[in-house]
């Protein structure tokens, strides 16, 4: 097994090196090697056999090898990706078959059926429950901007990334939501208070940029300076109608 899965490490490397443009900064190798890491924790906490831990670790090594390809429908083009290089590499068919279907379990809007697919979509999100969330959150909005998909302004994704916490991302696998979840749940907050703080200094900026507005429509001294610009030109405007007439 640990042949099969160094070659999918190798080819992965080699292939995000020579296919994926550098404006992915987010879905890149250190992405994949994370999801790898985690596939890995969830294993060793699983009950989980050799089998079933090959067909997990090819899924989390060849699960966003689309993006070399397409944003759009990436997953099923890993699946074309994964196909070729494990037929390549002589892996079985019902192997090959489970690998397709747990890099397609990673789809965001795809329930896992599978305590596999679970593992994988779980593994996938992992970085929302790690201490390094914020960076790398930071790293897919740079990423979504880059690519012209969408770009968010730091309030808007605060809110977008508590939306997504709050009403769509769930963890599945036993172990995650035990484990994971809690650190998950503080994150959470951590996003709650920095929509409060950015939201307090949106309100303050507010209130400056209109008592500034008010200072220059109710500034008395303004007032007289434009009075007096005024009845100069009138004046200039006079006198030079009068040297006109007398010349």
């Amino acid at each position: 097994m640990e042949n099969i899965i160094e070659k999918a490490d190798n080819f992965v490397m080699k292939l995000f090196k020579d296919k994926l443009p550098n404006t992915f900064i987010y879905h890149n190798y250190n992405h994949t090697q994370r999801v790898v890491k985690s596939t890995k924790e969830l294993i060793e906490n699983s009950q989980i056999n050799v089998k079933e831990e090959q067909v997990l670790l090819l899924s989390a090594w060849l699960h966003d090898t689309g993006y070399t390809k397409t944003i759009k429908g990436h997953e099923e083009e890993s699946v074309k990706i994964s196909k070729k290089f494990l037929e390549e590499n002589k892996v079985d068919q019902e192997t090959i078959k489970e690998v397709e279907k747990c890099i397609l379990a990673t789809k965001k809007e795809v329930v896992p059926e599978t305590k596999l697919e679970e593992i994988i979509k779980d593994a996938d999100a992992s970085h929302l429950a790690k201490d390094y969330f914020e960076d790398t959150t930071e790293f897919l909005r740079q990423e979504l901007k880059l690519h012209n998909i969408k770009y968010f302004t730091p309030n808007e994704w605060v809110e977008e990334n508590i939306r997504m916490f709050t009403e769509e991302h769930k963890y599945y696998s036993d172990y995650a939501v035990e484990s994971w979840k809690p650190k998950k749940d503080e994150n959470l907050l951590s996003l709650l208070e920095s929509q409060k703080k950015l939201k307090k200094k949106y309100e303050k900026e507010e209130a400056k940029a209109k008592l500034k507005a008010r200072y220059k429509n109710d500034n008395p001294e303004r007032s007289i300076q434009t009075l007096y610009r005024t009845t100069l030109r009138n004046h200039i405007k006079l006198s030079d109608i009068a040297d006109t007439k007398a010349n």
